[in-house]
């Protein structure tokens, strides 16, 4: 587990109580170095700086908050307490502990926020024209519906060298809703611990560069609507052992979806991901259902035990109508396992640059798949796809059968 300086200086001062301890387990050997290091850096930070504390304890109120103004923060231990209800928090801002609207340019630099308070968001920047710039802090949420980094209305959030926990449920270390918005994050550790809380959840635009992502609960992300999510030389681990739904029985590490709520606009979801690793510790890497999405996988290092994706119709949007229509390309890959495609969906896979792929394709829906010069398709079972183009040299049924468009095909 990836900390940041302050991090470790803030646990030795007490200023965090444990949290990651509590949910991420580590050598006793390594704990002891973290906690070694920790106790000289906060020594040299309570030598040198005297952290300035904002406290608020109200119902729906804030310990800072920028309204169309330009301010700038820094060295700060910021706490909120105090519950809210529902949209006015999740859409506008109502009890967020530090909050940035009309047009604000709010900056936040070696902060030590908690919340503990019921849709108390750690820091949420909202509307068109607003930016939060916040690096070098620590985030800590333990209430229901409590984000650590929040943006709606067209807002922007810019995040450098964060270390942000949560541990309530629908409670995502980066979290967006209505609106959206731009989210910018480079560098840190992100994790979620809450029942649906994935490390990310996306009704905007969002790019992560060179951090670490964990979801101990949910799915590591989720991506909702016209939205996207761009990861580059990240590392993810998704857990996903619990359901906030009974919409779909499916678990796995990366959904793309359509709610019906309002939420997200209806349109193409969109997840790139280049470099990096992705770990998925349970269900399928991949799921798409009730939308239309691209998928872009560039060198990257998948780990998985089960499907690799179902693309097929749940619980959202009207019966009938609701599959998943996916356009995927991969690059410089090496996958594994099934992909089953329903047949109210559709799936155009792509496999190129070196990308080899182990595994079987059941798909009832129209599903074409494109090899390019050097890639590579090996059968774990029998096939059932609609087209299959391009250079087919690296094909190799090992053994099983294939059919394109209902004819069994021979090598």
């Amino acid at each position: 587990m990836k900390k940041t300086k302050l991090f470790t200086a803030f646990l030795a001062m007490g200023l965090i109580t444990g949290c990651a301890q509590s949910t991420v387990s580590e050598p006793e050997e390594e704990t002891a170095v973290i906690q070694e290091e920790a106790e000289e850096e906060s020594t040299e930070t309570e030598a040198a700086v005297q952290l300035s504390e904002y406290t608020d304890t109200g119902d729906g109120s804030h310990a800072i908050e920028a309204d169309g103004t330009e301010e700038s923060y820094s060295y700060i231990k910021v706490t909120k307490s105090g519950d809210s209800d529902g949209d006015e928090a999740d859409f506008y801002g109502t009890n967020a502990a530090i909050y940035a609207l009309n047009g604000a340019s709010l900056t936040i630099e070696n902060a030590e926020i908690e919340t503990d308070g019921k849709h108390a968001n750690a820091v949420f920047s909202y509307g068109e024209g607003t930016v939060l710039t916040i690096s070098d802090s620590v985030i800590h949420t333990s209430g229901n519906c409590s984000g650590g980094l929040m943006t709606t209305g067209g807002g922007t959030m810019i995040a450098n060298d964060l270390t942000v926990i949560t541990e309530g449920n629908s409670s995502a270390a980066i979290r967006s809703d209505r609106g959206g918005g731009t989210v910018i994050v480079t560098g840190g550790y992100y994790e979620s611990n809450g029942k649906g809380s994935p490390a990310i959840y996306s009704t905007a635009d969002i790019t992560v560069n060179d951090a670490e992502l964990v979801s101990n609960s949910a799915q590591g992300v989720v991506v909702e609507g016209k939205n996207s999510v761009t990861l580059n030389n990240v590392t993810l681990t998704a857990s996903n052992t619990s359901k906030n739904s009974d919409k779909s029985s499916r678990f796995q590490a990366v959904m793309l979806y359509q709610s019906m709520s309002g939420d997200a606009s209806k349109g193409t979801s969109s997840f790139v991901m280049t470099g990096g690793s992705l770990t998925n510790l349970n269900g399928s890497v991949f799921f798409v259902t009730n939308t239309s999405a691209v998928i872009e996988l560039n060198n990257v290092t998948i780990s998985n035990e089960g499907d690799f994706m179902n693309v097929e119709a749940a619980g959202w949007g009207k019966d009938g109508s609701n599959g998943g229509h996916v356009t995927m390309t991969a690059a410089d890959q090496t996958l594994s396992g099934d992909i089953t495609v329903d047949a109210i969906s559709s799936l155009n896979l792509t496999l190129e640059d070196g990308t080899s792929y182990t595994g079987a394709i059941l798909s009832e829906g129209e599903t074409g798949v494109t090899m390019n010069a050097g890639s590579a398709w090996i059968l774990s079972g029998d096939t059932y796809i609609t087209s299959l183009d391009g250079d087919t040299s690296g094909l190799n049924l090992n053994g099983y059968s294939l059919y394109v468009n209902g004819v069994l095909y021979t090598e």
